[in-house]
């Protein structure tokens, strides 16, 4: 294997890792919530300290990863997420909890813009697009963590069994991948401290533009979707929750396929389409009422959704007026922003109209995100 099919690996691995912790997470919160005794709002409270945490360490991530490279960080930032994530078992107490899933939050967070910046790298020494099956990893990673986690659950496992058992599974698997040679390329840090929260400037606005509206779109499709097809159109919740499978499956596939799209067609070209994809697959499931199409609706919406994170990436690891640390953080910061506050927002458009006008909002997003890349392309054809 080449020096460079062996640096892939090692990356394709870091992505599925940290999708199988997110996943892990994911499957426990029902079991964790419970022996916390929480609330909804309560755990609520947790989840938005985790988000924050995230938000919060993108600017000094995206400094550390431009001063020491996106390899460096990336295996420190897995290293550092598997033990802190070890300790998440044995919280007995909010008080406990609560800065473990900050930290938590925090090195997820940091993680995910080394390991996408140690992406571009190899991306760029290939000379071929390879970022979206890096992100269809993620998912498929997450959608394997998860379903271990209902089978560790059908078993009787422990939280504390369940989560030891899958770091020690994954780091073997990182130790014997992710030590493959790399240099990765630095960039000088001026002296100023970084800003509390990072965001783009320039061309790199267009791209956070596309990434934010993906990110609501997706984030609704998780919260709400579900929620529509029972409360909208009386469809039982055995069926309405088949609509978010078929839209995460139509992701990873698309995924995986995104790299011969993406080579064939161009990164803004792509994403162009598939904002109006993504725009189309809305309306239809807006406008259907039978669950068949209201899958296909949702189908759509995945194929449109899929590839827009990987180009938002690969786009701002590149980006002419921003060094590649810097510009991964500001468009993670919209990412999880976005994450974060799109589906309240759809709430409360909900409350004050109802859940078909709030997905009418998110066809209208989607068709933004076709606007956003074709003011992308044009200022990357003024930069040229």
């Amino acid at each position: 294997m080449s020096h460079l099919a062996r640096a892939r690996l090692a990356v394709a691995i870091v992505f599925f890792a940290v999708g199988s912790l997110v996943g892990t997470w994911a499957s426990r919160i029902p079991d964790i919530k419970s022996y916390l005794g929480l609330s909804e709002a309560g755990f609520g409270v947790l989840l938005l300290i985790m988000a924050v945490g995230g938000i919060l360490s993108f600017p000094l991530s995206g400094r550390a990863i431009d001063r020491f490279g996106g390899v460096t960080g990336a295996r420190v930032g897995v290293a550092v997420c598997f033990a802190i994530f070890a300790l998440v078992p044995l919280a007995g107490s909010v008080w406990v909890i609560a800065p473990i899933l900050a930290a938590f939050g925090a090195i997820i967070g940091a993680s995910d813009v080394a390991m996408n910046a140690w992406a571009a790298e190899v991306e760029k020494a290939m000379a071929k697009p390879i970022m979206s099956s890096f992100h269809g990893l993620y998912s498929l990673g997450a959608g394997v963590g998860a379903g271990f986690g209902g089978l560790t659950i059908s078993l009787g496992w422990s939280v504390t069994t369940h989560i030891w058992v899958v770091l020690a599974a994954l780091s073997v698997i990182c130790l014997i991948f992710v030590r493959v040679p790399w240099t990765s390329e630095t960039h000088e840090t001026t002296g100023k401290r970084p800003p509390l929260v990072a965001l783009p400037r320039g061309g790199l606005i267009f791209i956070g533009g596309m990434a934010f509206c993906a990110a609501v779109s997706e984030g609704s499709a998780v919260d709400w979707a579900a929620l529509y097809q029972i409360q909208e159109l009386g469809i039982e919740p055995s069926m309405a929750a088949i609509g978010f499978s078929v839209f995460s499956v139509a992701m990873v596939g698309m995924r995986f396929a995104g790299d011969f799209i993406i080579a064939r067609f161009g990164q803004m070209n792509t994403a162009i389409a598939s904002g109006i994809t993504a725009g189309i697959g809305a309306m239809i499931f807006v406008l259907g009422s039978d669950p068949y199409v209201i899958w296909l609706g949702c189908g759509i919406m995945g194929l449109g959704n899929a590839v827009i994170f990987p180009i938002a990436f690969s786009r701002a690891a590149a980006d002419p007026d921003m060094s590649p640390g810097e510009a991964l953080a500001a468009v993670s910061t919209l990412g999880y922003g976005a994450f974060l506050f799109g589906p309240p927002l759809i709430g409360f458009i909900a409350e004050a109209s109802s859940l078909r006008a709030s997905f009418l909002f998110i066809a209208v997003l989607s068709f933004l995100i076709a606007v956003f890349a074709f003011l992308g392309r044009r200022q990357e054809r003024r930069d040229v």
